[in-house]
């Protein structure tokens, strides 16, 4: 059976392509340090499969290499990752060890793993490493300038992987994706906040005036893209993923308060809240994805709308989510700066 290592897998897009790629018949170990943001409620379903192991260790390890040897995974993806720009605000230092040192080290063993044999890593990054696009979209020549630690983190990471396939002939590629919503997403994202809070009849807080606009994607069309990347991308190369879809903070919410009243009766509470902006907020964010369209055929197919309601419906029938994950990590304000 063809072995795929997933670092970061117990977390929200992690879970979700372990999930994938178990259906599509891989055997999958996933590598996890189990942070905050870590949910062993994301696997629950699958933790009993034949086909799936879970590792706790943290990518900054050596002793990854250790693992790579053990199973000889024919393809790595790396979502291992810090990701929440309001934490990096408060304190970078994470941030720059996982998604910086972190990194290196992975490419350091799978270079070392990768000699003789036919693997390949995959990547995973943002769009937010190439900062805000006021208009027109971003496509994977446009340059980098990330605004956060969190996207300069994600930043260094992307030029570290290209670096190594230039200089080492490492068969690596790079993805930069969108905004991602869905199922085991943590409540310290937008759309999972928003939902915990209609749930729990609480104000909506959004960021300054809500006109901060990003684009959209729905996690499972992301991980199918992964995948395709991973069986038909070209080693070297950068793709774009995204739904070429933008709304900004306030559609999203208004959207979400729309598909809520069909599920339930919203409480008196459940208003919209303009909060303090965080500092440095970007604009704008918008993918130019033609690349990954024309040339692996690859396009999403779950719009906002339909998106959303299957989003809502994960989160109303695993209420006990949001019960595996500490109050504060819910409810705390981050990165007012």
């Amino acid at each position: 059976m063809k072995k795929i290592i997933v670092t970061g897998g117990l977390g929200f897009i992690g879970s979700n392509l372990v999930d994938l790629l178990l259906k599509k018949n891989f055997f999958v170990i996933n590598i996890d340090k189990a942070t905050y943001s870590s949910n062993l409620y994301n696997v629950k379903e699958f933790k009993s499969s034949k086909k799936y192991k879970y590792i706790k260790i943290d990518i900054k390890d050596k002793k990854i290499y250790n693992i790579f040897l053990k199973y000889k995974p024919l393809g790595i993806f790396n979502l291992a990752a810090e990701t929440h720009v309001d934490r990096s605000i408060d304190n970078p230092d994470s941030f720059i060890q996982s998604n910086i040192v972190g990194v290196y080290n992975l490419l350091e063993c799978f270079k070392k793993y990768s000699k003789n044999n036919n693997s390949k890593l995959i990547h995973i990054s943002t769009d937010e490493v190439y900062g805000d696009i006021l208009s027109g979209r971003s496509h994977e020549k446009y340059p980098y300038n990330p605004s956060s630690p969190y996207a300069a983190s994600k930043a260094a990471s992307d030029h570290l992987v290209s670096s190594y396939v230039r200089t080492y002939s490492l068969s690596a590629i790079v993805t930069n994706c969108s905004n991602n919503y869905g199922p085991k997403q943590h409540p310290e994202k937008l759309i999972p906040k928003l939902i915990y809070n209609i749930m729990n009849n609480k104000p909506l807080p959004i960021y300054g005036k809500g006109t901060n606009s990003r684009e959209w994607i729905y996690v499972k069309d992301h991980c199918e893209a992964l995948i395709k990347v991973f069986l038909k991308g070209k080693i070297g190369e950068f793709y774009n993923i995204g739904s070429n879809t933008n709304l900004n903070n306030l559609q999203v919410t208004k959207e979400l308060l729309k598909s809520s009243k069909k599920m339930m009766k919203l409480g008196k509470k459940v208003k919209i809240n303009f909060v303090k902006d965080r500092p440095g907020h970007d604009i704008r964010y918008a993918l130019n994805s033609n690349k990954i369209r024309n040339k692996l055929n690859w396009y999403p197919k779950t719009n906002f709308k339909k998106g959303i309601l299957l989003t809502l419906k994960w989160y109303f029938e695993n209420k006990s989510y949001y019960k595996s994950l500490s109050k504060k990590d819910i409810i705390n304000r981050l990165g007012k700066g």
